[in-house]
């Protein structure tokens, strides 16, 4: 009986160790954002690879992130795939677009397709300048 219930005990703390690297997805979720909290501005894309919307965002994305290198992280989550990202930030349909300052408040959410003079604009208005 101790044999059995020493073995059990070791499995155990063998599972615990083993376990203790690997990080779930939410875990790397907020991971990712909290990683980002040093640019100026973390632009969150929830969408998703298959909505037509969404893939006209794509390179509005791109160049946002190349044209403020450094003051914007732009993150992208394919909601369709993972909903837990939607359910996070309560959004209503897809594209929606999330902007947090440097310590994490949303501070602008836009629904549906996002021009990218209209995000220049609003970024601009944040004390952001482009790089390029």
């Amino acid at each position: 009986m101790n044999k059995c219930i020493s073995a059990i005990i070791v499995l155990l703390l063998g599972l615990q160790f083993f376990s203790c690297g690997k990080k779930t997805e939410q875990t790397q979720l907020n991971e990712t954002e909290d990683s980002v909290s040093k640019a100026k501005i973390t632009f969150i894309e929830l969408g998703s690879v298959n909505c037509i919307p969404c893939k006209l965002m794509q390179p509005v994305m791109k160049s946002i992130e190349k044209k403020y290198s450094g003051q914007v992280d732009v993150i992208f989550y394919d909601v369709w795939k993972d909903k837990r990202p939607a359910e996070k930030y309560g959004i209503n349909l897809i594209p929606t677009q999330v902007f947090l300052d440097e310590n994490g408040k949303e501070i602008l959410r836009h629904e549906g397709f996002f021009a990218e003079e209209e995000i220049d604009k609003f970024l601009t208005s944040q004390g952001l300048s482009i790089v390029q």
